[in-house]
C-alpha cells in the first residue's frame, strides 16, 4: 500500500484519541499487520502528527512503563514515517510549544522513549536556558536521576555544576549514571574526581558532607564511607584513563592498605619471603615520610629490629623509635639474621616434602631473553598435535589503576619448559624495526589460532587480557582463539562435586564444610591452581613466589622453578583427568567435550552494567562446560537459583513469577548476607552499583552479577534472563509461590474451596475434626494463577486437611489463607480449581494477571518457543 493511499483513506483533522482507542484494540489482539497500516494511515490523517502523538502520550499510560508498550511503537513509527514525509517537522513558535509539551513527558518516560522524542520535536534546536531552567526543576522536585539521564541526552552538563548534580545520584549507588554523566567530558571527568579526593583528605567527615541529603530517598549513610569512595575512584580512574596523580589522598590510602597487606602477608600468614617482601615494601613507600613511618610503626609491634633498621635505611628521625632501640640495632640485626637463615633452611626442607615437584631437570628449563633463543621453543612448541601448558606472570599491581603488563611467558611441553623474557624481547624488536617487531606477536599469535595445537591455561581470560595490554598487536587474540583448554572450568566442575578429594585423588565423602581443613586434608591457604594440583597430583603447589618482582632482572632461582612448575603441572593435570575422569568424578562425557571443544568465548567488550560477568558457559559462571565459542548453555527457571540484594526486590519478585528460585534479603540485611547464602547454597549474587566491587570477591568468578540500577526491575529481569540464557516456558510463570518461594502447590476444587470458606465463618464455636474428603486436595500442580491448557498435575502423597478453631490447617501445619479470597470469586463460573501454598497457605486462582506477565515476557517466551501459545493466552 502507497503513502498516496493512505493520504486519501482519511478526512484531514481526525481525532487523535480516536485513533488512540482503535489502535489500542489491534495492539490487545496482537494484529501486528493490522496494527502497522492503521497508524500509517492514522499519521497522514491527522492535521497535525506531531501534536497528535504528544495527545495520545498524554491520555495513555502504557507507555510509561519499560519495554515494547503500544506508546514506544507508536513513537518509533512516527519517526520512521517523519523521515518518508519530511515537510511534516514543524517550526518557531508551534514547535516551541510542542517542546514544552514533550519535556512534560520526558521526565516521566523510559529510556527507550528519549532519543526518538527528543529526535522527533528537535529538542537539540530548543533554548538551552529553557532546557536547563526544566532540568534544574526536576533536581529541586528530588528527580535527581531523571534531571541526570535528560541532561546527558540533551548534553547539558557543560553549563551544570558536576558536583551539585552527582553527589545525590552517588548517594542514591546510581554510579552508572554518573559515569555516563561525566563520560563524553574530560573536564568534568577531572573535576568529579578531584571533588571524590577531597572527600578522602585525613580529617574530613564525610557526614558533614552529606548532611543537607539525609532527607534523600534510598540512601543509607553507614554504606558510604572512605573506602567505598576509594574503591569508586579507582574504577572511575581505570575506566577514564586519568593520571591517579590527580587523586593523591586515594592513592595515599591505597598504599598504607597495601603495606597492611604486605606486613600480614610475610609476618602473620608467612607466605612471602624476605626479598619479595622488601621489594614490594620499598616500591610502594617510596619518598614518601608518611609511608614510611606507618610502615615502621608495624614493625616496632613485631620485630623492632627490622623497624630500627627500616628507619635508618629510609633516613627517618631516630625519635620514631623506643628509646635505645637505634642502639641495639646491630646486635639485633645478627639475631635476626640467623634467625631467618635457620626457618628458611627448615622451610625449604618441608617444601619439598609437602608441595608439587617439577618432574623434568632444571637443564630443561629454558629462560629466553632473544629471537635466537626463542626459535627452539616455536619449532616444538609450533607442532601439529602438541600439547602446550601456558601460564604468565606480572608484577603485582596491589589495587592500583590499568591492566597489568605481562613480564614472563611460560610454555611447557612434554619433558620442557621455555620461559620468555617478553619485556626484553618486545623492547629488542621495537629497536630492530618493523619487521622484527612483528614476529613475536606473530608467533603468539599463530599458537592461539591453530586447532592443532592444545593449549592448557588456568583463567586464560584474564592471562589474554593482560598480554594485550602488554602487546597492542595482540588486542584481537582473544576473537582468535581455537584448541584452548581452560582447566578453571574442570576445576568449578570439581568443586561443584559434592564430597572433597584426598590427596591421593580419591573422593571423601560426608565432609561438611564446617569441617577442618586437616580432616580434609586441603591446607587452609590453598585456592585456585594450587587446590586443583592438590585434588588432582596429590600436593599443592607452593605460592610462595607468587607475589614475585617479576619485572626485576636477574630472576631468582626460585622464581624460575615456581614459574616452570607453574606451567607444567597444567599437562600432569589433563593427562591424569583424560586418563581417568571417573576417579575425580568428572563424567566421561565432560571429558570428551573438554578434548573435542578446545576454543573459548571471548569476554564481550560492552557489559549493560559496565561490569565484567561471564555468560554460565564461560569460565566466570557455571564451571559445568569448557568454555567454548557457542553461546551459553540454555539453562531452565528451575535450575536457576538466585539471592537478590535488598535493593532488588522488585527484580526478585519478577523472577520468582518466571519460576526462578528466589531468595531476597531483607532491608535491614548487610549486602554481605548475600554473599554467605550464595556460599551456602550454590546461588548467584544478583547486586548492583557499589556493593558488586565487595560481592564479587566473596564468591567465586561469575558467580555474582551487576545489574543495570538505572532500569527498572522488569528490564533488569529481562537482563539476568538474557544474560544467563535462562529459558522460561508458560509451565514456568508462577510456579512458584510469590510469598515464600515454595513450588508445591494443592488443586482444591471450587466446592471444596467454598466449604473451607464458609467452614472458618462458621467454625469458631466448632470443636477442631479432621475434614471429609481431604482426599479432594491432593494433588500438587505448578504454581500459576489461572489455569493453563496442557498442564499435567504431579500425584503425591494426599496431605489430611484439619480444621484448628477457624482456620483450615494442612498435615504439616500450613494454615491456608481462605479469608483473603475477596467475595464473589467463588461465584465465577469459569472457576473450577484453586492452588493453594503448602507452604504459607496462599490462594491462587485464575486471573488475568497470566495473562499479563505473558505479553510483559512475550519476548523471551518467543526466544523458548513458546509463541503460539504466547498469542492463545494474552
Amino acid at each position: 500500500m502507497n503513502q498516496d493511499s493512505d493520504s486519501s483513506d482519511q478526512p484531514t483533522g481526525q481525532d487523535p484519541l480516536l485513533l488512540l482507542k482503535t489502535l489500542q484494540l489491534l495492539w490487545t489482539k496482537q494484529e501486528q499487520r493490522k496494527l502497522k497500516e492503521e497508524v500509517r494511515r492514522g499519521f497522514a490523517g491527522l492535521e497535525d502528527p506531531l501534536a497528535g502523538l504528544l495527545a495520545m502520550l498524554e491520555n495513555s499510560s502504557d507507555w510509561k512503563g519499560k519495554g515494547h508498550s503500544l506508546g514506544y511503537y507508536i513513537t518509533t513509527e512516527l519517526q520512521l514515517w517523519i523521515k518518508e514525509h519530511p515537510a511534516v517537522p514543524q517550526s518557531g513558535i508551534q514547535l516551541k510549544k510542542l517542546q514544552a509539551r514533550v519535556l512534560r513527558i520526558l521526565s516521566q518516560c523510559p529510556a527507550n522513549l528519549l532519543d526518538p522524542l527528543i529526535s522527533i520535536y528537535q529538542l537539540h534546536t530548543a533554548d538551552r536556558n529553557y532546557l536547563l531552567e526544566h532540568v534544574s526543576h526536576l533536581y529541586l522536585k528530588g528527580d535527581y536521576k531523571e534531571a541526570a539521564i535528560l541532561s546527558i541526552k540533551l548534553k547539558l552538563q557543560p553549563d551544570q555544576d558536576v558536583e551539585k548534580m552527582c553527589i545525590p545520584l552517588l548517594l542514591q549507588d546510581k554510579v552508572n549514571v554518573v559515569e555516563d554523566y561525566v563520560g563524553e567530558y574530560p573536564e568534568l571527568q577531572s573535576k568529579l574526581l578531584q571533588i571524590l579526593d577531597s572527600w578522602c583528605e585525613p580529617g574530613v567527615n564525610i557526614r558533614d558532607i552529606t548532611r543537607p541529603y539525609q532527607g534523600l530517598s534510598r540512601y543509607k549513610p553507614e554504606k558510604f564511607n572512605h573506602r567505598t569512595l576509594s574503591k569508586l575512584v579507582f574504577r572511575l580512574l581505570d575506566r577514564f584513563h586519568v593520571d591517579p596523580a590527580l587523586c593523591p589522598n586515594v592513592v595515599n590510602q591505597r598504599h598504607l592498605r597495601t603495606l597492611n597487606y604486605l606486613f600480614y602477608k610475610r609476618f602473620v600468614e608467612k607466605t612471602m619471603t624476605e626479598e619479595n617482601w622488601a621489594d614490594h615494601v620499598q616500591s610502594t613507600a617510596g619518598d614518601s615520610r608518611c609511608l614510611q613511618g606507618h610502615l615502621v610503626q608495624l614493625l616496632l609491634r613485631h620485630c623492632p629490629g627490622r623497624a630500627a633498621r627500616w628507619a635508618r635505611h629510609w633516613g627517618l628521625p631516630m625519635d620514631v623509635l623506643p628509646p635505645g632501640l637505634a642502639e641495639e640495632l646491630p646486635e639485633l640485626h645478627t639475631q635476626q639474621r640467623v634467625e631467618e637463615a635457620t626457618k628458611a633452611d627448615n622451610y625449604e626442607d618441608s617444601k619439598k616434602k609437602d608441595c608439587y615437584q617439577l618432574p623434568i631437570s632444571r637443564e630443561n628449563i629454558h629462560f629466553l631473553q632473544t629471537w635466537e633463543e626463542t626459535l627452539q621453543c616455536w619449532e616444538k612448541v609450533l607442532q601439529p598435535g602438541q600439547v602446550v601448558g601456558v601460564d604468565m606472570e606480572w608484577k603485582p599491581s596491589f589495587g592500583m589503576v590499568g591492566k597489568p603488563r605481562v613480564a614472563l611467558l611460560q610454555m611447557a611441553v612434554k619433558d620442557e619448559v621455555f620461559l620468555l623474557d617478553l619485556p626484553r624481547l618486545l623492547e629488542q624488536a621495537e629497536l630492530e624495526g618493523e619487521k622484527e617487531k612483528e614476529k613475536l606477536p606473530q608467533f603468539i599469535q599463530m599458537l592461539y589460532s591453530d586447532a592443532a595445537i592444545t593449549k592448557l591455561g588456568y583463567g586464560m581470560s584474564g592471562d589474554l587480557s593482560s598480554l594485550a595490554a602488554t602487546c597492542s598487536a595482540l588486542k584481537d587474540i582473544e576473537k582468535q582463539l581455537h584448541g584452548v583448554v581452560d582447566l578453571l572450568t574442570v576445576d568449578k566442575q570439581l568443586q561443584k562435586g559434592c564430597g572433597e578429594w584426598r590427596k591421593d585423588g580419591r573422593k571423601v565423602d560426608g565432609l561438611s564444610p564446617e569441617h577442618s581443613h586437616e580432616e580434609r586434608g586441603v591446607r587452609q591457604r590453598e585456592k585456585g591452581l594450587s587446590l586443583l594440583v592438590h585434588h588432582v597430583l596429590g600436593k599443592p603447589l607452593d605460592k610462595t613466589e607468587q607475589l614475585s618482582n617479576w619485572e626485576k632482572r636477574p630472576l631468582r632461582e626460585e622464581q624460575i622453578l615456581y614459574a616452570a612448575s607453574d606451567a607444567y603441572c597444567l599437562l600432569e593435570i589433563y593427562e591424569r583427568l583424560c586418563r581417568d575422569p571417573e576417579s575425580f568424578g568428572l563424567s566421561s562425557d565432560l571429558m570428551e567435550s573438554l578434548v573435542g571443544k578446545r576454543s573459548i568465548k571471548p569476554r564481550a567488550k560492552k557489559q549493560l552494567n559496565k561490569q565484567e560477568a561471564l555468560s554460565p558457559s564461560g569460565q566466570q559462571c557455571q564451571g559445568s562446560q569448557m568454555e567454548t565459542s557457542r553461546a551459553p548453555a540454555p539453562v531452565s527457571p528451575r535450575e536457576f537459583s538466585v539471592v537478590c540484594d535488598n535493593m532488588l526486590q522488585g527484580l526478585g519478585r519478577y523472577l520468582r513469577c518466571l519460576g526462578v528460585d528466589v531468595r531476597m534479603l531483607d532491608n535491614e540485611d548487610d549486602h554481605r548476607k548475600a554473599a554467605e547464602i550464595a556460599r551456602q547454597e550454590g546461588r548467584v549474587i544478583l547486586t548492583s552499583g557499589l556493593p558488586y566491587q565487595t560481592l564479587q570477591s566473596q564468591v567465586g568468578e561469575g558467580r555474582c552479577f551487576s545489574v543495570n540500577c538505572s532500569e527498572k526491575a522488569k528490564e533488569q529481569a529481562l537482563q539476568v534472563l538474557k544474560h544467563f540464557n535462562v529459558q522460561v516456558s508458560l509451565s514456568d510463570i508462577f510456579s512458584r509461590c510469590q510469598v515464600c518461594n515454595c513450588d508445591k502447590y494443592l488443586k482444591v476444587p471450587r466446592e471444596r474451596m467454598r466449604q473451607l470458606v464458609e467452614g472458618s465463618r462458621q467454625a469458631s464455636q466448632e470443636p477442631t475434626a479432621v475434614c471429609p474428603g481431604s482426599q479432594l486436595c491432593d494433588v500438587t500442580v505448578p504454581a500459576r494463577d489461572t489455569a493453563q491448557p496442557g498442564c499435567t498435575a504431579h500425584r503425591e502423597q494426599p496431605e489430611e486437611l484439619e480444621r484448628r478453631g477457624a482456620d483450615a490447617v494442612l498435615e504439616g501445619g500450613t494454615v491456608l489463607q481462605v479469608d483473603a479470597i475477596p467475595p464473589g470469586v467463588l461465584d465465577r463460573a469459569e472457576l473450577t480449581d484453586f492452588y493453594c501454598c503448602s507452604c504459607c497457605g496462599k490462594v491462587f486462582w485464575e486471573g488475568s494477571h497470566f495473562g499479563r506477565v505473558v505479553a510483559q515476557f512475550q519476548d523471551v517466551l518467543l526466544a523458548s518457543g513458546d509463541a503460539q501459545s504466547v498469542y492463545e493466552l494474552s
